[in-house]
């Protein structure tokens, strides 16, 4: 088997776990073979002045096919 790595960045305005979330859900939603993601790093962009909002970049791996 072979596998690729992607990253992803999540975002949420609530937590760092939606912001994972957001990441795990479109990986999920537009990959095939999803096999894990890791999370590789938690930020907070602040310079909105509507508040914060929570990054979480991911790596998603998947087999790849052929």
């Amino acid at each position: 088997m072979v596998y690729k790595k992607v990253t992803l960045i999540g975002t949420s305005p609530e937590s760092f776990e939606d912001a994972v979330d957001d990441a795990a859900q479109e990986a999920t939603d537009s990959l095939e073979n999803v096999y894990w993601i890791e999370v590789e790093g938690l930020s907070v962009e602040v310079a909105s002045a509507d508040g914060h909002e929570y990054q979480a970049e991911v790596e998603v791996s998947f087999e790849v096919e052929g």
